[in-house]
C-alpha cells in the first residue's frame, strides 16, 4: 500500500541533534517540478522550544501567510505577525500598532527582505521620520520610540521563531525624548475660554474635559448607562478610537490598560450633563426617522451619530486662538483639571484616581512642577510662619 503523502504543514516530532539542539521537519509545499514535498527544518534549545516553533510556523502554512525566511518581506512579516501574534493585546493597541505599521514602516522598509534588514537600513528610517527644522512635520522623539517598540517586537518574535538569527533593531540608537512641562490655562484664560464657548455646539464637550480631566476619547465614547445622576457617578470603563490608517473606522474600545474608574465630579458637571440629554432629546425629535444612536452615546450629532474627534479639536483650536492662546491643545483641558484641583486642595492621590493614571507616582511626576499660584500661596505661608515667629520675641 503506497504511503499516504503529508498535507502542507505537517511535521514530525523534535529529535536531538548531534550538535545538542533539537530539531523538527516540516512540509511548506510542492516542489512543482519534481512533484516532491519541500520541507524545512526549524530548531530549538529545547524540545518544547523547537515544538513551538513547528506550531507556529504550521498555523502560518495553514493560514496561507507563511513565506520562506529567505523570501519573506517585511511587509510580509509585518502584516503575519500584526495578524497572528498579537492576541493577548487588546484591540485598541492592535489598531495602534497597525497604524504604525501601514503610515511608518511599509511604505519605507516593507520591500525589503527580512533576512537582509540591517540596523543602518532602521536607524535611517528613524532619523528620516524624526521632527526636524528641515523635518517640521516629521514624528516627535516619542513617536518614534513607539515606532521603534512595535518593531523591535516584530522582529523580537521573528527570532524566536528561527526567521532571523538577531535582532537588527537592538543596535538603533533612540532620540532623547525632552521632558516638557504640561500646559494649563490660568484662571482668567479659563473664564474667557467659558464665554467664547457659550453657545458653541461643542459647549458641553469641552465643559466636561475642563471639569473631569477625561481624555477626548473617554468623553466623546461616554454613554448614557455610564453615568448614575441619583449617586453622582460617572464610570469611566470605554473610548472612542478611530483605526490609524487611512479611512479608518471609529470604535468603542476599553480604557487604557482595560482599567475602569469612577468620578464622582461637581455638581454643575451633572448638570451639564442633564442639559445635554435634553438637548440630545430635542435633537432626536427633530431628527425623526433618522436618528440613530446604536451605542447610546453621550455626545452624538444632530443624527445621533457619533462626533468626529478631529472636527471637535479643530473647533477648539479656533476658539482658543480667539482668547490668545493658540498653543493650547485639548489634551490641556485636562491638565488644567488636574492643575486647578491640586491648587485647591485635592492630593496627588485624588487626582490620580480621577484622572485614571496608573500610579500616583506617574501623577507626581507629570504635575510636580508648581504654578505661579502655588509658588504665591507657598511663600505666603512661609512669611506668615516668619512673622508668628519674630513676634513671639
Amino acid at each position: 500500500m503506497p504511503r499516504k503523502r503529508a498535507v502542507n504543514g505537517s511535521g514530525m516530532q523534535p529529535r536531538k541533534r548531534d550538535d545538542g539542539r533539537w530539531e523538527c521537519r516540516i512540509k511548506i509545499g510542492i516542489d512543482p517540478g519534481t512533484g516532491k514535498a519541500i520541507k524545512k527544518s526549524v530548531y530549538g534549545k529545547t524540545a518544547e522550544e523547537c515544538a513551538k516553533k513547528l506550531r507556529a510556523m504550521s498555523a502560518a502554512i495553514d493560514s496561507g501567510t507563511y513565506a520562506e525566511p529567505s523570501k519573506m518581506t517585511i511587509g510580509q512579516w509585518l502584516d503575519t505577525w500584526h495578524a497572528e501574534y498579537l492576541g493577548g493585546v487588546k484591540q485598541s493597541t492592535v489598531i495602534h500598532y497597525g497604524g504604525y505599521i501601514a503610515n511608518h514602516l511599509k511604505p519605507y522598509i516593507g520591500a525589503v527582505k527580512l533576512a537582509a534588514l540591517q540596523p543602518h537600513m532602521i536607524q535611517t528610517l528613524y532619523n528620516k521620520l524624526l521632527r526636524s527644522a528641515k523635518n517640521p512635520n516629521g514624528l516627535s522623539a516619542k513617536s518614534i520610540k513607539n515606532l521603534h517598540g512595535i518593531l523591535h517586537k516584530a522582529l523580537k518574535q521573528a527570532v524566536m521563531l528561527g526567521y532571523i538569527h538577531a535582532n537588527p533593531s537592538d543596535a538603533c540608537v533612540l532620540p532623547r525624548i525632552e521632558k516638557k512641562e504640561v500646559a494649563f490655562l490660568e484662571e482668567s484664560d479659563v473664564q474667557a475660554l467659558l464665554e467664547a464657548i457659550r453657545g458653541h455646539k461643542y459647549e458641553n464637550v469641552y465643559k466636561i474635559d475642563l471639569f473631569t480631566g477625561m481624555r477626548q476619547g473617554e468623553i466623546l465614547g461616554l454613554t448614557w448607562d455610564c453615568i448614575d445622576f441619583d449617586a453622582g457617578i460617572i464610570t469611566v470603563e470605554k473610548q472612542l478610537q478611530r483605526e490609524h490608517i487611512k479611512g479608518g473606522e471609529y470604535k468603542l474600545v476599553s480604557n487604557k490598560n482595560d482599567r475602569v474608574r469612577k468620578i464622582m465630579p461637581a455638581p454643575f458637571v451633572l448638570d451639564v450633563l442633564k442639559q445635554q440629554r435634553r438637548t440630545q432629546m430635542e435633537q432626536q425629535l427633530m431628527a425623526g426617522e433618522v436618528w440613530s444612536n446604536p451605542w447610546k452615546l453621550v455626545f452624538t450629532n444632530e443624527f445621533g451619530g457619533h462626533l468626529c474627534a478631529t472636527t471637535v479639536y479643530k473647533n477648539f483650536k479656533k476658539i482658543v486662538a480667539s482668547i490668545g492662546v493658540p498653543d493650547t491643545r485639548f489634551h490641556d483641558l485636562r491638565h488644567t483639571y488636574a492643575v486647578i484641583s491640586l491648587q485647591n486642595g485635592d492630593d496627588i492621590k485624588t487626582v490620580q484616581q480621577n484622572v485614571g493614571h496608573a500610579t500616583a507616582s506617574f501623577t507626581l511626576d507629570v504635575y510636580g512642577h508648581v504654578s505661579t499660584r502655588m509658588q504665591q500661596d507657598s511663600a505666603k505661608r512661609m512669611q506668615n510662619f516668619i512673622d508668628e515667629l519674630q513676634c513671639a520675641k
